[in-house]
C-alpha cells in the first residue's frame, strides 16, 4: 500500500512537472510574442508564481518519492535505467535553475517597464530566448525520463 501511495505522488509529480512548465512555457512564449508589455508583465509574474507553487514542490517531490520507490522494490541503485533517469533529471535541474534566474530578472524588468511607462529594455529579448532554448533540453530530458519510468524494467 505504501508503494503505490508513493507511486500515485511520483505521478502527480510528473504531472506537475510537466504541466506546469509546457504550460508556462507556452503562455509566457505566446504573450512574448504579441509585444504587449502590460501582458508580459503579467504573465511574467504568473509563471514565477507557478514555479514557487507548483514545480519547486514538484522537483522536491520526485527523487524523494522515487528513491523510496526504489528501495521498497529493491531495484539495484546502478540499474542503467536508473543512472540514466537520474542523470537526465539533473541535466533537467541544470537548465531549470538558470531558468528560474532569468524569469525572475524578466519579471523584474516588465514590471519596471510597466511601472515607469517604457518599453521592455533591450536585454528582455535576449533573456527570453535563453529562457526558451535552455527549456529545449530540459523538457527533452524529462521526456525521456518518463519514458525510462513508463517502460523500466520489471
Amino acid at each position: 500500500m505504501l508503494y503505490l501511495g508513493l507511486k500515485t505522488l511520483h505521478v502527480l509529480g510528473a504531472i506537475l512537472l510537466f504541466g506546469t512548465g509546457l504550460g508556462s512555457a507556452f503562455y509566457k512564449y505566446m504573450v512574448w510574442r504579441s509585444g504587449s508589455a502590460a501582458a508580459i508583465a503579467v504573465t511574467d509574474r504568473l509563471v514565477v508564481r507557478a514555479d514557487w507553487w507548483f514545480t519547486t514542490p514538484a522537483v522536491i517531490l520526485q527523487p524523494l518519492t522515487g528513491f523510496a520507490m526504489v528501495w521498497l522494490a529493491g531495484w539495484p541503485l546502478d540499474s542503467a535505467w536508473l543512472l540514466w533517469t537520474g542523470a537526465l533529471y539533473v541535466l533537467a535541474g541544470a537548465c531549470w535553475l538558470p531558468v528560474v534566474w532569468l524569469q525572475l530578472r524578466m519579471r523584474e524588468a516588465s514590471a519596471r517597464a510597466i511601472r515607469e511607462g517604457v518599453d521592455l529594455p533591450p536585454d528582455y529579448a535576449r533573456r527570453m530566448r535563453l529562457w526558451f532554448w535552455l527549456g529545449v533540453p530540459a523538457f527533452s530530458a524529462m521526456l525521456v525520463v518518463v519514458a525510462l519510468m513508463v517502460f523500466r524494467p520489471a
